[in-house]
């Protein structure tokens, strides 16, 4: 557990940073450039390995169970997660109608895990994440002006529906290779 807790939380200060300490972050971004980036990219890679480490090797105890049609609650917000995170790159129309799009889709993954996952190591994992995400675009919001992108195509809104039909049925496939079965059982309703 203290991995996930040290992980979730090396991975929320490496991304704060720039909205809680702009001037630090610009005094880096001066003195080094570009390279400056390592500074956030090492701790940032870290964290993953801590959490994914401390996720798996976890033996937490379950605090709540969910019902088992909740499968299905979490596919549909994982499938719109994904959407999410390719929108803030996309050519699509709906970018437009997000502000922080990837971060919707971040805290969208958060909530459909913690749908299906009632251990306490989930709990740690996924909502500490999920505060990390609502706490970035209250930060955001609350220190940056609202810039609106403008543009977009129907090519663009087909183009991000394929890719993130496709991707999720990779996230799926991955998750049966690594032995988590993402889907309804057979016979489940």
């Amino acid at each position: 557990m203290t991995l996930i807790i040290f992980g979730v939380l090396l991975w929320s200060f490496a991304h704060l940073f720039k909205r809680l300490f702009p001037g630090p972050r610009a005094a880096l971004d001066d003195r080094f450039g570009a390279a400056s980036k390592a500074f956030f990219t090492v701790p940032l890679v870290l964290s993953v390995v801590l959490m994914v480490i401390g996720y798996r090797g976890n033996t937490a105890p379950e605090i709540y169970q969910t019902p088992g049609f909740m499968v299905h609650a979490n596919n549909t917000l994982m499938l719109l997660a994904v959407v999410f995170f390719g929108l803030g790159n996309s050519k699509s129309r709906a970018r437009q109608l997000f502000r922080h799009p990837m971060l919707y889709g971040f805290a969208t993954w958060a909530v459909a895990h913690l749908l299906v996952n009632g251990d306490l190591a989930s709990i740690v994992l996924f909502g500490g994440l999920l505060v990390w995400a609502i706490a970035e675009v209250l930060l955001i919001n609350a220190k940056e002006p609202v810039t609106t992108w403008r543009g977009g195509s129907l090519a663009g809104d087909i183009k991000l529906g394929v890719i993130s039909v496709v991707l999720y049925l990779v996230i799926l496939g991955v998750h049966m290779w690594l032995g988590v079965w993402p889907l309804p059982a057979p016979g489940a309703a």
